[in-house]
């Protein structure tokens, strides 16, 4: 009991001390693995969407290490021409090309002691892999135009929103620089598996730009949390920080309402709205959009499985399922889906003692997208804001895995 608490503690303090907000079990996850691996000289893989957070985990893992007085060096591999990304990372003599006046110092030099962070390294050519898989193996490199063989003591932390993996059987990356890299793998997740983070990204956001501005914070309603709840959010925690900034910045620090909120949604993102009904319960409905994803089944699925013990609102709830996937059957091109029938037997789900079955419920939403989506899993957990893996565990716990 002891070393949990031990544990939690120094999960709380590292993501303190390096600006890492959350407390999902898929980012504590990672900060352990983190903590485990930064006091090492392992090379490091941090992978995940972009905008999840890679080069935060990555300045952690810096800070966590020996090396955290040594210089840490950042590069953007898909920022750099592919003709120049070579000679910034280990430099150049003078009239090794056109146009080099001078020599230069690469980053690998510059970081001697300390850690290169090489961001978007799967974009990093075939060629310039060879020469970084030397460095991994033995420290070695040679500057452009020079044969003098330089060595270096870095630790290196890649970073790609690429599966290296597929790439590597593709031949578009090297699997033996792959293999080396990935002596530790961090994989931050997206911002709509772990949505219960939010308010605390919002809040954390909200009052920097706030002290920015020195203008006081006065948050956003629980409504206008509901509704970037409900967000698919491609950019994720990057995404959600721009709109934050923008709306307080523009808003001068008013307290964010739904009506407010709504002004600043990106058009690539589908437009919710909350709608006050019986007993001023608010349950999230859609608007009618241009969207051509999925969301209403990723919002059935969020809140279904955010409701708690109230029948009352579970029943209205599970109303307003109902005429949204009828309307979504209408909709559809496809002969193959659900009829309006079958929708309707998700009244059946409520027993005659007024209990409702959650469970049941939950596998005919699934049934409902694997029909939709032809059985494609990765489809289906997209459109129900789920992980693959998620999926595959409710698919297998629901004994489904014969019907697809």
């Amino acid at each position: 009991m002891d070393s949990y608490y031990n544990e939690g503690s120094l999960v709380s303090e590292i993501k303190k001390t390096f600006s890492i907000v959350g407390n999902s079990y898929e980012i504590d996850n990672a900060v352990r693995l983190l903590i485990q691996a930064a006091p090492t000289d392992l090379s490091l893989l941090i992978t995940g969407e972009t905008g999840t957070g890679k080069e935060v985990f990555a300045n952690a893992a810096h800070g966590l290490s020996k090396r955290k007085s040594k210089p840490f060096v950042s590069v953007n591999c898909a920022a750099i021409p592919e003709t120049l990304l070579e000679s910034e990372l280990f430099g150049h003599e003078r009239g090794a090309f056109t146009g080099a006046v001078d020599q230069r110092i690469g980053f690998f030099e510059t970081a001697n002691k300390g850690t290169v962070f090489l961001d978007e390294i799967g974009e990093m050519p075939i060629g310039t892999q060879s020469k970084l898989l030397r460095v991994l193996e033995s420290g070695e490199f040679t500057r452009l135009g020079s044969s003098q063989t330089k060595k270096v003591d870095v630790r290196i932390i890649g970073a790609t929103n690429k599966d290296l993996n597929r790439a590597s059987a593709e031949g578009k990356f090297r699997s033996d620089l792959f293999y080396r890299l990935n002596t530790v793998h961090i994989v931050l997740p997206p911002l709509r598996n772990h949505i219960q983070d939010i308010p605390l990204l919002v809040e954390y956001f909200g009052r920097k730009t706030c002290q920015k501005l020195n203008l006081p914070y006065k948050g956003f309603s629980d409504d206008s949390m509901s509704i970037l709840k409900s967000l698919p959010w491609p950019g994720n925690i990057r995404e959600l920080k721009n709109m934050v900034e923008k709306v307080i910045t523009f808003q001068k620090g008013e307290h964010i309402t739904p009506e407010i909120l709504r002004k600043y949604i990106p058009p690539a993102l589908p437009a919710f709205e909350i709608r006050n009904i019986e007993n001023d319960k608010s349950l999230m409905t859609l608007n009618e959009s241009e969207y051509t994803g999925t969301p209403e089944l990723s919002l059935i699925f969020r809140t279904l499985l955010e409701l708690k013990s109230d029948l009352t609102e579970i029943k209205r709830f599970m109303h307003n399922v109902a005429v949204l996937i009828e309307d979504m059957n209408r909709k559809s091109d496809s002969a193959n889906l659900h009829t309006v029938e079958e929708v309707k037997t998700i009244e059946d789900l409520m027993q005659n003692n007024d209990e409702l079955n959650l469970e049941e419920f939950e596998k005919q939403i699934i049934q409902f997208a694997m029909k939709k989506f032809k059985g494609n899993r990765r489809m289906v957990a997209e459109s129900l804001g789920i992980s693959v893996r998620t999926l595959y565990r409710k698919i297998s716990a629901f004994d489904l895995e014969s019907e697809f």
